[in-house]
């Protein structure tokens, strides 16, 4: 109980000093899974694939944002708590129990390993990996999921095998390895939890977690815990998807993260928000007639939340969906699929991908030296326009076309610019906006009456016109492929 009183007062055993945060303090067994041969990996692997060979600056990794994200995301449940107890103290003296401090702690401590390991599972290369043709055969290989997790009873964590697999899977069998090798229970915590607020996971919580959230549900909720139609046995469920939130959400520490950390190192002002006037807005939202338990914002905190969805909106068009960066995208998964033609890198690529004994070394580096492998031999290749810096032409771009629109433009350009249909190459990039209203829908506002102060929620699209104005956005650009390439 002493530590928990301590961690929660702000002792540390570690400062790490980020760019983007500034100081980030960390606890003895979160310095353990940082130190993690699995962990560490990922200081290997760029946040951005190559985005750095258009932005120079962005070559951060996802280490340093794995430890950005828990720091957000602790930044976001204190805050919350800190909102709450000054409301509380404004009509009535809070005294908190040991009970709630140690349920607090709990889960804080919870939410700060959900959010540094919800990205361990990334290869080389991050989201561009796992889109090269020959990778996805290799991720959808039969009997690959059975592999991954040989001699490992998976059934705490899924209730059913994937049929193809995705990076989120491997960050759940990383979490699973290195939380069983630091021995997390000796922190008091149980890696069951954290895990089960990772993506993909179906899982059923600690003991000590269903005890830890009906505590606090208990302190949050007041008088109204044990009204409406809600019982003890959802309040653990209720709680789980509020931490699950603030690691993958449409308000979550890994999209605040990123983008700040994107924005910062890309050298683009378009990724910034104010996440100081954000996270100081957000409250915890609660509906027993539902049951619901989750984020809610205040009125006053609207247009940090506008801002905050603004900023990535514009990232994605103006960053991710650069043209140069997206024809550079095209070329490098071409160049990893040149890479497996060779039978021994294939070999070795499905081996890290089947073996957590191996998997730690699958990273960039990796596909670089074999890049300049492929391109010492080949001059005509994909890999040699990655490792020169040799870029796709760019002739158009063209938004919200359908596949046969695509189609038909590529031909249109081949004939009107007289070039070979074949070396007309597309790369479209799909932004998924319009689920914002949607989901934001499962973000209340809260709103407090003028007069008495009592509190309500109400959804947000009843509140502000703003999210509807968003809808999906695909951006299509046109290259010609360069005449080095085969």
């Amino acid at each position: 109980m002493r530590r928990a009183v301590n961690d929660l007062l702000g002792a540390y055993d570690k400062l790490i000093m980020d760019p983007v945060h500034g100081g980030i303090p960390l606890y003895r067994h979160e310095i353990r899974v940082i130190d993690h041969p699995l962990f560490q990996r990922l200081r290997n692997i760029c946040q951005n694939d190559i985005l750095s060979l258009v932005f120079p600056g962005a070559t951060h990794s996802r280490f340093l944002h794995s430890i950005g994200v828990m720091h957000v995301g602790t930044r976001m449940f204190r805050s919350m708590i800190d909102a709450y107890l000054r409301e509380k103290q404004l009509s009535e003296k809070t005294d908190l129990s040991l009970s709630q401090l140690d349920a607090i702690d709990y889960l804080a401590k919870t939410i700060r390993l959900g959010c540094l390991l919800h990205d361990s599972g990334h290869s080389s290369f991050s989201h561009q990996f796992t889109q090269a043709r020959r990778i996805r055969d290799l991720m959808s290989r039969p009997g690959r999921f059975e592999d991954l997790w040989e001699g490992v009873d998976f059934s705490a964590y899924h209730s059913s095998q994937p049929g193809e697999l995705e990076h989120e899977h491997y960050s759940v069998r990383v979490a699973h390895e290195v939380l069983a090798d630091i021995d997390i229970q000796a922190a008091g915590l149980d890696a069951r939890d954290v895990i089960g607020i990772m993506e993909t996971t179906d899982v059923q919580p600690s003991e000590a977690f269903c005890n830890h959230a009906r505590t606090f549900w208990a302190f949050i909720a007041g008088d109204e815990a044990h009204s409406g139609a809600l019982s003890d046995a959802d309040i653990p469920r209720l709680v789980m998807d509020l931490l699950s939130s603030i690691v993958s959400g449409e308000i979550d520490a890994d999209r605040a993260d990123y983008m700040l950390r994107d924005g910062f190192h890309s050298s683009v002002t378009i990724g910034g928000f104010n996440l100081d006037h954000l996270l100081s807005n957000l409250r915890f939202g609660w509906d027993v007639s539902e049951p619901w338990l989750g984020l809610a914002i205040t009125q006053k905190g609207l247009g940090a939340l506008e801002d905050f969805v603004y900023s990535r909106h514009q990232m994605y068009r103006k960053v991710y969906a650069h043209k140069t960066a997206l024809g550079f995208d095209w070329l490098l998964r071409e160049a990893i699929n040149e890479v497996l033609e060779d039978p021994e890198s294939f070999e070795w690529v499905d081996t890290c991908l089947s073996n957590m004994h191996y998997f730690a070394e699958l990273t960039d580096n990796f596909f670089w030296e074999a890049f300049r492998k492929v391109a010492r031999q080949h001059p005509k290749s994909f890999s040699r326009c990655i490792v020169d810096r040799i870029k796709l032409n760019h002739l158009d771009t063209r938004e919200d076309l359908t596949a046969k629109g695509i189609e038909n433009h590529s031909q249109w350009l081949a004939k009107e610019l007289k070039l070979d249909p074949a070396r007309v190459v597309t790369c479209s990039m799909r932004a998924r906006f319009s689920n914002i209203q949607e989901n934001f829908n499962g973000i209340k506002v809260l709103v407090r009456a003028p007069i008495n102060r009592k509190r309500s929620l109400r959804k947000i699209t009843k509140v502000s016109a703003f999210f509807s104005k968003f809808s999906d956005d695909t951006i299509t650009h046109f290259y010609l492929q360069p005449d080095v390439t085969k």
